[in-house]
């Protein structure tokens, strides 16, 4: 009998340990759980055969439970003793501290794992290794670097702080080994899961025709662009807001317009070379080197990482014809989110191939990119990149059937609100008029023309953009 007790009561114990998850273990019901086990075991033990080992039983199955108290102090998010002062234990480390009696704008709370402090009208938590692994001290970050010299590996995964202090600008926690560790509010504010959530990291103005036409958004000329910093910093913060920017004024070469991308970025260098230069004439094996139109779509979705930033700069055009059709994907997209959110997040959760193939002229390229057809940071869903490309989409065989067909219904909805008229920003590119394309935003096209046209352009990398934007004092 006593057996068959034991063995219900121990594996019992050992799966609700294995299932304690942090702060999801009240104190309270785990005590009452093992004086009630107790009691009742022996109640049903007094009326049981060999009574006179009762005792002894209830005894070990008394110090079984007493011997996950590690683990349930854990799990309860507070270092609580097993002694009968546990009550008072409690009540003191769960009281909220205040940094002044007087001041309520911040208030902390250590846990079993993590420490939670409200300020700012902000409530965050941060775990006590992270609290650790990121501080600012000369020994652990070098300043001069911005670089971390903590070894993060040597930091134990169940440190706690000695104690913790809160002044009207400042946290400091002081550690097992005496090391000390200082925050701003503000920083962690910033830093924090909490405060991420709340922030965009790149702010835009999302646009159809009208909303760009009534922008008035102006070109930057080709002399100020190049050679003073507010020209540079006017066309990148344009560029930044609306995804799209024009120079005015450029020498209509290919040299000329190598010079001017390099003035915002690298250039980056691709299958089809590093300044492209083409005219109608099918010399690669891409619709783009025809006469015909070209539906919205954005560029090398079929790389792993689609070059982030296209120029086009049209040399010579003698014809009629060939307006370049300009597309907001992420307003698009944002219409899409307000009127079918869950067929939003399908979009963004559905990894598709695009591939491009080619044997042409000497050219034998394969190349194959995976992606959803909307991409967000996870942390604040905000929308970071859109692959679009109907002609380079290659066979769906990533989901089941079911999901398929959903994924077309939602597919669907994206390509009508990218298809509506008054999406449709046209600009007709004339020679000395060069034009820069967010390809992670900005969906692209144009339409039929006649006679001959030359255009030149290339690819830019997206983070060297951003460096340059970020050193100028932009948000990017």
């Amino acid at each position: 009998m006593v057996r068959r007790l034991l063995s219900w009561a121990g594996p019992r114990g050992r799966r609700g340990g294995a299932l304690l998850g942090r702060d999801r273990l009240c104190f309270g019901a785990a005590r009452q759980s093992q004086v009630s086990i107790t009691e009742s075991l022996q109640a049903r033990l007094s009326n049981s055969p060999g009574v006179a080992s009762c005792s002894m039983w209830c005894h070990r199955l008394t110090h079984l439970f007493s011997s996950t108290r590690c683990l349930l102090n854990r799990g309860s998010g507070h270092q609580i003793s097993w002694q009968p002062r546990y009550r008072k234990s409690l009540l003191a480390v769960s009281r909220w501290h205040h940094m002044a009696p007087a001041s309520l704008n911040c208030a902390w709370q250590l846990h079993g794992d993590h420490l939670e402090l409200r300020y700012a009208e902000t409530l965050m938590r941060f775990d006590y290794v992270w609290l650790r692994d990121h501080c600012r001290s000369a020994s652990c970050y070098n300043t001069k670097t911005n670089q971390r010299s903590l070894d993060t590996a040597s930091v134990d995964l169940c440190i706690k702080p000695k104690t913790v202090r809160v002044d009207e600008t400042t946290l400091f926690l002081t550690w097992p080994d005496g090391h000390v560790t200082r925050y701003g509010l503000e920083w962690l504010v910033k830093n924090s899961y909490e405060g991420q959530k709340q922030q965009v990291m790149h702010p835009r103005i999302l646009w159809n025709a009208e909303i760009y036409q009534q922008a008035q958004v102006p070109s930057v000329d080709c002399q100020n662009f190049l050679e003073t910093k507010e020209g540079l910093k006017e066309f990148l913060q344009n560029f930044l807001l609306y995804g799209i920017a024009f120079v005015e004024n450029v020498p209509p070469t290919k040299e000329d317009t190598e010079i001017l991308a390099e003035r915002i970025s690298l250039i980056r260098e691709t299958i089809y070379g590093r300044m492209w230069y083409f005219t109608s004439d099918f010399s690669r094996g891409d619709t783009a080197y025809t006469k015909l139109a070209l539906d919205r779509h954005t560029d090398t979705t079929y790389f792993q990482e689609p070059c982030g930033i296209q120029v086009f700069h049209c040399l010579k055009h003698e014809g009629t014809g060939g307006r370049t059709l300009l597309v907001d994907g992420f307003y698009a997209a944002e219409q899409v989110l307000q009127r079918a959110p869950e067929e939003f997040e399908l979009l963004t959760k559905v990894p598709l191939k695009h591939e491009y193939i080619e044997n042409v002229v000497g050219c034998h390229n394969h190349m194959i990119g995976v992606g959803p057809v909307l991409n967000i940071y996870p942390w604040n869903n905000e929308l970071y990149l859109i692959r679009y490309n109907n002609y380079d989409r290659a066979v769906i065989n990533t989901v089941p059937y079911d999901v398929v067909h959903r994924w077309y219904a939602a597919h669907r909805t994206l390509t009508t609100e990218l298809r509506r008229p008054e999406n449709e920003l046209w600009v007709k590119l004339k020679p000395g008029k060069a034009l820069f394309v967010d390809n992670w935003r900005i969906l692209h096209g144009r339409e039929s023309f006649t006679g001959y046209r030359q255009l030149c352009g290339c690819y830019l990398t997206r983070d060297d953009m951003l460096n340059t934007a970020r050193f100028l004092g932009l948000q990017a």
